[in-house]
């Protein structure tokens, strides 16, 4: 796989809002820093996400040094959020995992549920060493994982998504392409790969970061969102129904699991290892 690199990095502060695309970022063994350690709950403990709140994909978090993050969201007030003090923890519900998590203030809580217009509070995520270990299915003893999905990073290709939109275009829905990378959010974009090559992939080498490849990607609803404008539409999933289906599952992209720590930087070669 010659001249295949890292052609892009995302991370996501606030679980399903939009966030940044640095040259670099530490990789830590629950995944990028800073990634997704902060998600919206309703009144009663589980995760607000683009799913039935497609607006959210027009507010934006931004990282700062110290793990807080700044807020912005068409006609709201830019909000800068602390890092909480873990005083405490209050339980919430991400998917089947229950998580324990420490509240941000409360004009975080207002400040969502204000863009919103649901009650909604803000958690942040003070110890992702020990609060929720990676799916067990394939699991290693004490690996851990943030507030993403399921696991630390999601990789994607653009040689894939090209062949993604090639099938659309031939599709029913052919207005609604080309479709961006940004519809689904990965963390790590590679360039200069075969499509699809990454079903085969075992162990990846980016720069000097090593990653286990666990299972594919299933994608949701979330895809169907245009991150512009919070429309949403038919496709990838029509698409992905006819030509990326296992199962129940629509795939596009692969989960990583770190096996080491370190910086990867836009342009890192990529090796694949097994």
């Amino acid at each position: 796989m010659p001249n295949s690199l890292l052609h892009a990095v995302h991370v996501y502060p606030v679980k399903s809002v939009a966030g940044c695309a640095p040259d670099e970022v530490r990789v830590e063994p629950w995944g990028p820093a800073g990634d997704r350690r902060w998600m919206l709950v309703d009144p009663v403990g589980k995760v607000v996400t683009q799913r039935p709140q497609p607006s959210l994909a027009l507010a934006r978090a931004e990282p700062l040094p110290d793990g807080g993050i700044r807020l912005s969201a068409p006609g709201c007030e830019p909000l800068t959020v602390a890092v909480p003090e873990p005083v405490g923890t209050a339980g919430v519900q991400l998917w089947r995992d229950k998580v324990e998590a420490v509240e941000a203030d409360a004009g975080a809580h207002a400040w969502f549920s204000a863009y919103l217009g649901t009650d909604v509070r803000l958690v942040h995520l003070d110890d992702p060493a020990r609060r929720r270990p990676v799916p067990s299915s394939y699991a290693k003893p004490g690996e851990t994982v943030s507030f993403a999905d399921g696991y630390p990073l999601l990789v994607t290709t653009l040689s894939s998504l090209d062949a993604l939109n090639s099938l659309i275009a031939q599709g029913d829905h052919a207005d609604e392409g080309p479709l961006p990378m940004s519809r689904f959010r990965p963390n790590l974009v590679l360039d200069g790969t075969a499509p699809w090559a990454e079903d085969d992939w075992r162990r990846v080498a980016v720069g000097d970061v090593i990653f286990r490849v666990t299972e594919p990607c299933a994608r949701c609803v979330v895809t169907t969102t245009d991150q512009r404008t919070a429309e949403r539409g038919k496709e990838p999933l029509r698409t992905l129904a006819r030509h990326r289906r296992s199962g129940d599952k629509l795939l596009f992209g692969q989960n990583l699991v770190p096996e080491g720590t370190g910086t990867v930087r836009v342009g890192d070669s990529v090796r694949i290892l097994e």
